[in-house]
Order: C-alpha cells, then structure tokens, then sequence
C-alpha cells in the first residue's frame, strides 16, 4: 500500500515536473517570437519613415531635374514596390517569402537612390538647396536607422531559430508548430550598401 502510494507520488513529481519544463520551453519560444517581431516593428517604423521622405526629395528634385522623368519615376515606383513588400512582411515578421521579397524590394530601391543621387550630382542649384540638403541628411539618419533595427532584427531572429532549434525545445518547437523566422538580408553585396546621399 505504502509502495504504490509512493510510487503514485513520484509519477504526479515527475509528471509536474515534465508539465513545468514544457511550459517553461512553450513559454520561451513565445517570448522569443514576440522579441523579433518587436524587433521588426523598429524596423518598420524607420521604413516608414523612409518611405515618406522619398516623395519629398523627388518633389524638391522635380523643379530642377526636368529631363530625369524617368530616373524620378523609377524612385517612386521602387519606393512604392519597397513599401508595399514593407506591409506584407509587417504581418508576418519571420515570413521567409515576406523577408525575401523585402530585401529583394529594398536592394533594388537602394540601387535606385543611388542612380538618381550620381544623376543629381549634375546639378548644381539642386546641390545647394536647402530642402535637398535637409531631406539627404534625413534620409541619411534614417538608412542609418534602419540598419541598427535590421541587425537588432536578425540577432533576434538568430536567437529564436537557435533556441527553437535545441534539444529538448525543438520537441515543444514542432509540437505547437513555432516556425523558423527568417532573418532581414538584402542580396546584393552592393546593394548592402545604404545609398550614398550626401553632395559633399
């Protein structure tokens, strides 16, 4: 009697045990994914940012670049392709399509950003603005941003696939289906590279 009770005892320790460290890796992986899609959330507020200092730029550039019609309508168009891969991975941070379609987006709008400033160097008056001057060294603050978020991003990103990776976690991990997240990457070695806006 003493012995099954005994017994019966050390399974309920042993089952509460389990039940704890499974809640306890459950609970991890959770905080975990809510930490890089914070992270990314950093980013997509500078994004947002960025993208709203485009138009003004090509605006400012528009009175002095009248034969750049279609260098200005290639910026705003990458902006737009950017901003709307921006809103599809801010559903669903971690997204491996999402991501890739970010950084294949905004490789191609920092491509673009550097076109139009080498095409602007040509003109003179434009250098000297000072609207242009004020939105180059804004924009220059925010792709600085945006590259402190992008790798707070991806060493959050890191950190989860590595801890959803790990035995016993990755039992827990593919029992309640926590997905590996997919970090920022832009390609391009070239276009890793924030634009060069400065006239300096």
């Amino acid at each position: 009697m003493w012995i099954t009770l005994i017994v019966l005892g050390a399974i309920v320790v042993f089952i509460l045990i389990v039940a704890i460290v499974v809640i306890g890796m459950y609970n991890q992986l959770v905080t975990l994914r809510n930490r890089y899609k914070n992270a990314y959330s950093q980013i997509d507020v500078q994004l947002k940012r960025r993208y709203d200092l485009i138009p003004n730029l090509v605006e400012v550039a528009k009175g002095y670049m009248k034969h750049e019609h279609d260098t200005l309508e290639a910026v705003i168009k990458a902006r737009n392709t950017a901003q709307a891969a921006g809103q599809r991975a801010a559903l669903n941070p971690g997204d491996p399509q999402a991501m890739a379609a970010l950084g294949a987006s905004e490789g191609q709008l920092a491509g673009v950003l550097t076109r139009f400033m080498a095409v602007s160097e040509a003109y003179p008056d434009l250098k000297a603005n000072q609207n242009m001057m004020a939105l180059q060294e804004e924009l220059t603050s925010t792709e600085n941003k945006v590259a402190f978020a992008r790798q707070a991003y991806n060493d959050s990103v890191m950190y989860y696939n590595t801890q959803r990776e790990v035995f016993p976690t990755v039992i827990i991990a593919g029992m309640f289906n926590f997905q590996p997240a997919s970090p920022f990457e832009i390609e391009q070695a070239e276009q890793r590279e924030a634009p060069k806006v400065s006239f300096g």
